[in-house]
């Protein structure tokens, strides 16, 4: 059901956890399942230096958490926010149709904790 890279973000999570004193945070919760995806970020010089989550729900939800964390560490904050749907799902290898919701979770998130800083 699910791809082999999905449930290596699942059973490995990549950047996991909270960052003390972050420059950025968000909390999303998707209304309709109920999963809930918390990022802290630390930014230097317009870059993401430190990208931390903490997910509480499905096994995708978890798996594009991490995923998106790993994709986006190290850009700068333009590149981040131009972060595609398309790109997050091949992360992954890859979502069954009901599970499309947890890449819109980490975008989301994303897009919050992204959203107050300046470019």
């Amino acid at each position: 059901m699910y791809s082999a890279r999905l449930l290596d973000h699942f059973q490995n999570p990549r950047n996991a956890g909270e960052i003390s004193r972050p420059d950025a945070t968000a909390e999303v919760e998707n209304p309709a399942c109920g999963d809930v995806l918390r990022l802290t970020l630390k930014i230097e010089a317009g870059r993401i230096a430190e990208i931390r989550f903490k997910a509480k729900g499905c096994v995708p939800s978890m798996a594009c958490g991490s995923a998106m964390t790993e994709l986006v560490a190290g850009k700068t904050l333009g590149e981040a926010r131009n972060l595609q749907r398309d790109e997050l799902t091949a992360a992954v290898g890859g979502l069954p149709q009901a599970s499309t919701h947890a890449v819109q979770l980490a975008l989301d998130a994303l897009a919050a904790a992204l959203g107050p800083l300046k470019p």
